[in-house]
């Protein structure tokens, strides 16, 4: 067992790659059912914590992050950090966005900050983590260095994170120093599968079978092959690592003091010299300074050697994989977790961590063709023009018929009984309140009065939804913002389809104001990570998704207007609820391939749109 203390921020994964925090109001919500174990039933209401979130539910089985209506899934992940960094002092760092609210940073970005702040540093280059940002703390300002753009910044004080004192999960494992593990007090032996193996390692290496090896001369990092980073072992002039992970020298440290945890990665529990007692027989002091001193080439040589044996001989093996981050004890963990595994008999591959495609291959111009039977390779949107000439009454009376004597039913817009007056209260229609009609094809009834005020405020574009059934009456339009969608072969295959090209989307928006048909009419918008770039698979079905996407490019129903549910900036340009594949060689974030079901689930997507080639087929007839 291992006695450690760190703060816990629960993070999710979004549709870029980057791990984002939840709130410290919701990371204690979420560790709280944690802890309450099987009894809370094994998932996490986000919405009863913070209303904003009322659509997601985290399944903690699954660690996935699930939202009700529109059914998208995005991982989830439980992190450590350290007591003393950002996230443990409540410190939040913010950016403003083009509206004027205000954007938090990933987690390990804000730590950063943090820490030059206290250094009293005058500014901080973000370049060293993978962001082309200074931020300058005399302005608190952002600064882009390749466009010098800036934007404020902004310090604020919020929740402590939820802190983890004493032992922590068996799923993790915490790096501690030598004195730490002598000084503890002895911990009773456990019975889990990772402290039994780490027992019988122990007490083999005390009695001899493998035999204490002296450390390499020289601490060079090993590439990462597939193996291991195995940390150096402690002694006069090393470095050590501190609770949170990070090697520290004397008089020197770093500010990025994390320790990474995806999925079910490596338990990596033997990994310490704090483990559980050895079995009866075995030197606990010797097995501690044995394994301490074990030599890292001929662990690793061991590792890769039993690695590559099982899986020539076709035997089922474990992937154990490194886990992602800067710090040498990541990797570590896994591979020693590995090795542990090798030692009981246990069969392990050791393997390298998925890594995030959203790109092809780079493709000159040559390459790249038109789509047989899809005529030119672009097409742009304008501007929406407003219709004149007919009231919405006269819209409606194409789709309604008039019912004499309503049925003692409720109207489930207004939801008054349909034999007394409409109970809508909002601007005042020019139909009676009393008035019944029933939707032609659908058949469900409603008061004219509500129908009206509905289409009212709607998009008024001469179409009409069924609020009962969605059944669409008209053609449906929505309120996307001008841009330009290219659409073209590119000669590489997705996964899952290797016998054909790739249809490759490109969507381009740029800012702008705000139409009357939108939320905050005059008002800017923003729109973030244009172009954004789709793929399809150039098949018989695939080029059909295509074809219909076109359509729906046309009425503007690609993209809307809104609040974004990946970084909650409003005022932007969001997905609009027809799904779209963002990776081209990955799955990791779920908008990727291979997807068996995509091209059904999006076909089905656009028809509850109004788009489907019986509705197109119709319209041209």
């Amino acid at each position: 067992m291992l006695l450690a203390s760190a703060v816990v921020v629960w993070e999710w994964l979004n549709e870029h790659g980057r791990w984002r925090p939840y709130s410290p109001a919701v990371s204690h919500h979420i560790e709280a059912v944690v802890r309450a174990g099987a009894r809370a039933g094994g998932s996490v209401v986000l919405g009863q914590v913070d209303s904003r979130l009322a659509p997601y539910i985290i399944d903690l089985q699954s660690m996935n992050q699930f939202r009700q209506d529109t059914g998208t899934l995005r991982p989830v992940r439980r992190n450590y950090y350290d007591p003393s960094s950002a996230p443990g002092k409540g410190v939040v760092w913010e950016w403003e966005n083009d509206n004027g609210s205000w954007t938090p940073y990933d987690m390990e970005v804000g730590i950063t900050i943090q820490h030059a702040y206290e250094k009293q540093h005058p500014w901080i280059d973000l370049t060293s983590i993978g962001f082309s940002y200074v931020i300058d703390f005399s302005t608190m300002g952002q600064i882009n260095r390749q466009t010098q753009r800036q934007r404020r910044v902004r310090r604020r004080l919020d929740l402590i994170y939820p802190m983890v004192t004493g032992t922590l999960p068996k799923a993790q494992s915490w790096p501690v120093s030598p004195a730490a593990a002598t000084t503890s007090p002895p911990a009773p032996p456990c019975s889990c599968p990772q402290c039994v193996l780490v027992m019988s390692v122990k007490a083999a290496v005390a009695n001899g079978s493998t035999g204490p090896l002296q450390p390499p001369a020289t601490r060079k990092n090993v590439a990462s092959s597939g193996v291991v980073k195995l940390p150096p072992p402690s002694g006069p002039g090393t470095k050590l690592l501190d609770p949170t992970g990070t090697i520290r020298g004397p008089g020197k440290t770093t500010p990025s003091q994390v320790i990474r945890r995806q999925g079910v990665s490596s338990t990596a529990a033997g990994a310490t010299t704090g483990s559980p007692a050895s079995p009866s027989g075995a030197n606990s002091k010797t097995g501690r300074v044995a394994l301490a001193t074990l030599n890292r080439t001929n662990l690793q040589r061991l590792a890769i050697a039993q690695s590559r044996v099982l899986i020539a001989s076709g035997v089922p093996t474990v992937p154990v994989k490194n886990l992602n981050g800067s710090s040498p004890v990541n990797p570590a963990l896994a591979g020693i977790t590995g090795i542990l595994m090798s030692a009981a008999g246990l069969p392990v591959c050791l393997t390298r961590p998925p890594k995030l495609v959203l790109h092809p291959p780079p493709v000159s111009k040559s390459q790249i063709k038109s789509i047989p039977g899809v005529s030119n390779t672009s097409r742009k949107t304008t501007k929406k023009q407003a219709k004149k000439g007919k009231t919405p009454e006269e819209v409606l009376k194409k789709y309604l018929q008039k019912v004499r004597h309503p049925p003692e039913e409720d109207c489930t817009i207004c939801m008054e009984r349909l034999t007394a007056p409409s109970g809508y209260k909002g601007p005042q229609p020019t139909v009676k309140p009393d008035l019944v009609g029933k939707l032609s094809r659908c058949g469900h009834i409603y008061h004219i009065y509500c129908l009206v005020a509905m289409y009212n405020n709607g998009n008024k574009d001469g179409s009409l939804q069924c609020p009962t059934c969605k059944t669409i009456y008209g053609v449906k339009t929505g309120t996307q913002p001008p841009g330009k969608m290219e659409y073209h072969l590119i000669p590489h295959s997705l996964p899952g389809h290797p016998d054909c090209k790739t249809i490759r989307i490109i969507y381009s928006i740029p800012p702008g104001i705000q139409g009357p048909e939108h939320p905050n009419p005059g008002k800017s918008f923003s729109a973030r990570g244009f172009p954004r770039h789709c793929y399809l698979p150039d098949s018989e079905k695939g080029r059909k998704v295509l074809k219909l996407l076109l359509v729906a490019w046309d009425r503007r129903l690609i993209f809307a207007i809104g609040t974004s549910s990946t970084t909650g900036e409003s005022d932007t340009v969001i997905w609009n609820e027809v799904h779209h594949k963002t990776e081209f060689g990955s799955n990791l974030t779920g908008h990727g391939y291979p997807d068996a079901n995509y091209l059904d689930n999006v076909l089905a997507e656009l028809a509850a749109q109004g788009i489907s080639e019986e509705t197109t087929a119709q319209e041209k007839d």
